[in-house]
């Protein structure tokens, strides 16, 4: 199985994610550095839905640029955070069984 994680190194959730993927026999990984390649304001759409989940709750509130979302639809959500990656939440990981976010990681498991 693949999965591919949306990944920040620096962050201990995402670190903890992609530990869980590693050790998951069978599954082969693939690892996108989000803040160097971002994902497109399509694919974001994309991921979120698969997720059943609104760009809202994918949005990394603690960042100072999501302060200026308070209020924004889904659409300008997805505009930011095409523009400036930091907004994404992280880890995000997909599989043929589904997307989750890893926030816990333990979420991932869900879909291997």
């Amino acid at each position: 199985m693949k999965a591919t994680i949306y990944h920040n190194p620096r962050c201990s959730k995402s670190r903890e994610t992609l530990a869980i993927l590693q050790g998951t026999p069978g599954v082969e990984v693939e690892i996108v550095e989000y803040l160097k390649t971002p994902p497109g304001r399509e694919t974001l759409a994309g991921l979120y839905a698969k997720a059943g989940m609104t760009p809202r709750e994918g949005l990394r509130k603690g960042e100072d640029g999501a302060k200026a979302l308070a209020g924004a639809s889904d659409e300008a959500i997805l505009d930011a955070m095409a523009a400036d990656p930091i907004l994404i939440e992280r880890p995000l990981v997909e599989t043929e069984k589904g997307v989750r976010l890893g926030r816990p990681p333990e979420r991932v498991r869900e879909i291997l």
